[in-house]
């Protein structure tokens, strides 16, 4: 199957698995975001942020909320400052404050040791950190985090876009094969009348004609896969809906492939001749297939 192929935008199938990183440099630093999305059944974030950053994971954690509805998800925040946002500084009124009262204790003790001028800035209150609005930090961080979001969706729908093309030209093969199935019905049930014919002639058992034709009913419904084939065909036609419908539907896609292998179950195992045999199993194969992508959808 190739590779490429147009897809409507936006496509309505998002993949789970997706990653983003964004960057932003400015005068407090360099921010980075990093996403990071595999197949969860809820939606499951972990957040890594730095400690001046902290406060902002409900509001980060809510952002995700609002925009995705599965996955684990992790995210990583980094700030890089720049040399200088957090140099020191010196409090100039505590440092008049303490000057002021080790004068009253020396007038009040006198001969008391004067402490050095390390010992007064490692004096609570006295030494201080300059940093860059805190405010302006966060307001860039959120900001970030909203573009990172938005490139991680733009990285699901386009793994979607795949998972969408594999699952439908697999849909396809499902439909070929029940084609296949249904134009053999007339067949299959001769060839069940001319088996059940044979087995009572190399019996020798003379059946009244009444008889008989009740025994080829019972042979026939045992054997009768058009209400199996009738679903198949409705389940593939639901998975195409569902392929078109706007939201989260992996769970919804899921549900249907049980079914649909459900029906493969019994088609072979109504199976009385080598080609019904091979299409069920090319089913299973089939079904198999498109639960495995149907996994990594939202």
């Amino acid at each position: 199957m190739a590779d490429t192929f147009s897809v409507p935008h936006p496509t309505p199938v998002h993949s789970m698995t997706a990653f983003a990183r964004t960057e932003q440099a400015a005068a407090f630093g360099t921010l980075q975001v990093e996403l990071r999305s595999v197949n969860q059944r809820y939606l499951e974030p972990t957040f890594r942020l730095p400690e001046a950053l902290r406060a902002l994971e409900p509001v980060l954690r809510e952002a995700l909320r609002q925009r995705l509805a599965r996955g684990k998800v992790e995210c990583t925040l980094r700030l890089d400052a720049t040399a200088g946002s957090h140099a020191p500084a010196v409090n100039t009124q505590r440092l008049a404050e303490l000057a002021a009262a080790l004068e009253l204790v020396q007038r009040e003790v006198p001969g008391t040791a004067a402490p050095t001028a390390l010992e007064l800035l490692n004096q609570p209150g006295v030494q201080e950190t300059r940093r860059h609005d805190d405010e302006a930090i966060n307001a860039a961080a959120q900001a970030l985090f909203d573009q990172a979001i938005d490139d991680l969706l733009a990285a699901r729908a386009r793994e979607g876009a795949k998972l969408a093309a594999m699952i439908t030209a697999r849909l396809d093969g499902v439909t070929r094969q029940v084609s296949a199935v249904r134009q053999q019905l007339p067949q299959l049930q001769q060839h069940q009348r001319a088996q059940l014919l044979e087995r009572l002639d190399a019996a020798r058992t003379e059946l009244d004609p009444q008889r008989l034709e009740a025994e080829l009913v019972l042979v026939a419904q045992k054997s009768d896969v058009a209400e199996e084939l009738d679903r198949l065909d409705a389940h593939v036609e639901e998975v195409r809906r569902q392929l078109t419908q706007q939201g989260p539907k992996g769970r919804r896609l899921d549900f249907l492939m049980q079914e649909l292998n459900r029906e493969a179950n019994t088609l072979s195992s109504k199976s009385i001749v080598a080609d019904t045999t091979r299409s069920a199993v090319e089913l299973k194969v089939l079904i198999e297939q498109m639960r495995e992508q149907v996994q990594n959808i939202e």
